[in-house]
C-alpha cells in the first residue's frame, strides 16, 4: 500500500526526478511480484509436481507387489552395502539381515537377503516384502499423501524463490539508480562548485 502511495504522490510533485519514478514504480511491481506472481507460481509449480508424483505413485502401485516372505536363516556378515565405518554404523544402526524366500506374481521361487521384520527373527516367520512382477526387490511405492506433501514443499520452494528474486531485481534497480543520482550530483557539483558562494560578493 504504501509503495502504490509513493507511486502517485511521485506522478505530479515538482520536485521529483525521473529516478524517483522509475524506483517507484520498480518497487510496486516489486510487490505485486511478491504479492501475486509468486503465489500464482507457487501453486501452479506445486499442481504440476502433484500431479507427476500421484502419476508416478499409481504407477509404482500397479507394478509393484506386497508378497509373503518366510525366513530362512540369519543372514550372515554385514549387510550389502553397510557402512565400513564403524562411527557411521553406530550412528545409523541397520536392521538385522536375513534370508528369505518368496514367490514372486508370476509364480516364480527367490531367496534373498533382507531386513528382518520382526526382532529377533525366527526361522519360518511370516513377513511381507515389496517386489516386481518378476519377484525383485523394490522399495514400496510412494503414498499419495507423502507425494502431496512433497508437492507442496516444492510449490512454496517455488513461491519463495520468485518473491526473493523480484525483492533481489528491485534492489538492484535500486542501487543502480542511486549510484546514477551520485554521478550527476557528482556533475552538478563539479560545475557550480568552484564559484560556490560568490554571488552578491563585492570581489
Amino acid at each position: 500500500m504504501r509503495t502504490a502511495m509513493g507511486v502517485w504522490r511521485w506522478r505530479s510533485n515538482p520536485l521529483r526526478r525521473t529516478t524517483d519514478l522509475i524506483e517507484a514504480w520498480v518497487a510496486f511491481a516489486a510487490l505485486v511480484g511478491v504479492l501475486v506472481l509468486a503465489p500464482v507460481v507457487g501453486c501452479v509449480a506445486g499442481l504440476r509436481v502433484d500431479a507427476t508424483l500421484q502419476r508416478a505413485a499409481q504407477e509404482q502401485r500397479q507394478e509393484r507387489h506386497l508378497v509373503p516372505a518366510v525366513v530362512v536363516r540369519p543372514a550372515e556378515g554385514p549387510p550389502p552395502g553397510a557402512a565400513a565405518d564403524p562411527a557411521a554404523r553406530q550412528q545409523a544402526p541397520q536392521r538385522t539381515q536375513i534370508v528369505a524366500a518368496w514367490t514372486a506374481p508370476d509364480g516364480s521361487s527367490h531367496q534373498g537377503t533382507v531386513p528382518a521384520a520382526e526382532e529377533p527373527p525366527r526361522p519360518g516367520d511370516r513377513f511381507r516384502i515389496w517386489t516386481d512382477a518378476t519377484g525383485r526387490l523394490v522399495p514400496r511405492p510412494l503414498e499419495p499423501r507423502v507425494a502431496a506433501v512433497h508437492a507442496g514443499v516444492a510449490g512454496l520452494a517455488a513461491g519463495l524463490t520468485t518473491a526473493a528474486l523480484a525483492e533481489t531485481l528491485r534492489r538492484l534497480v535500486v542501487r543502480r539508480l542511486t549510484h546514477q543520482r551520485y554521478r550527476r550530483l557528482d556533475r552538478a557539483w563539479a560545475a557550480v562548485g568552484p564559484d560556490w558562494g560568490r554571488t552578491g560578493a563585492d570581489s
